[in-house]
């Protein structure tokens, strides 16, 4: 079976990625702040580099169809948002990926899982802080600083801010979500 780190390579998006340009603008961002808590944090170089790796292939199919998504997952019943995520894990395992935390952080970022270890927690984080998104900026700058300092306090607080936005928009939570914030709360 070929390793995804030579199929796919470290830093770079996948082959079979579907992302637009302002998807890998996005995914520039998420990887910059991994880059730099990874730095800041002095993570073992194995480490750091599961980091940017999560980043950079996290939304490798965010721009995929429905269709897409749901042949190369099989599930038909998670709303559509959340296939992504499951869809690259897919993807990467097939091409040799090993690192479970890895793997783990990309299939559930959109929803949060109770046993990620760092990797998957940091890039929970990332996807919400990256200075990007429109909402909340000065808040979420000042917690995207605050990671290196304080991440477990900073990844509880990311936690609590996302089941709320979930609440408030009326999108329901998974069970994943709700493990998540039991285990952190």
């Amino acid at each position: 079976m070929p390793d995804s780190r030579r199929a796919v390579h470290h830093g770079e998006l996948p082959f079979w990625s579907i992302v637009t340009d302002k998807r890998r603008a996005h995914i520039a961002r998420v990887v910059a702040l991994l880059h730099d808590w990874a730095d800041a944090l002095s993570l073992p170089p194995l480490e750091a580099q599961a980091w940017v790796d999560a980043g950079m292939w996290h939304d490798a199919l965010r721009d995929a169809d429905e269709s897409t998504l749901r042949t190369v997952t099989g599930d038909h019943l998670r709303p559509f948002g959340m296939l992504h995520g499951p869809a690259a894990a897919i993807r990467l395992a097939a091409l040799g990926e090993t690192r479970q935390d890895v793997l783990d952080a990309i299939r559930w970022h959109t929803v949060g899982q109770s046993d990620w270890s760092r990797v998957g927690r940091a890039l929970y984080m990332a996807d919400f802080l990256e200075p990007g998104r429109t909402f909340m900026q000065a808040d979420r700058a000042f917690l995207a600083s605050c990671v290196p300092l304080a991440f477990d306090q900073v990844f509880r607080q990311v936690v609590r801010l996302r089941l709320e936005w979930a609440l408030r928009e009326g999108k329901g939570l998974q069970p994943e979500t709700v493990a998540l914030w039991e285990r952190v709360r």
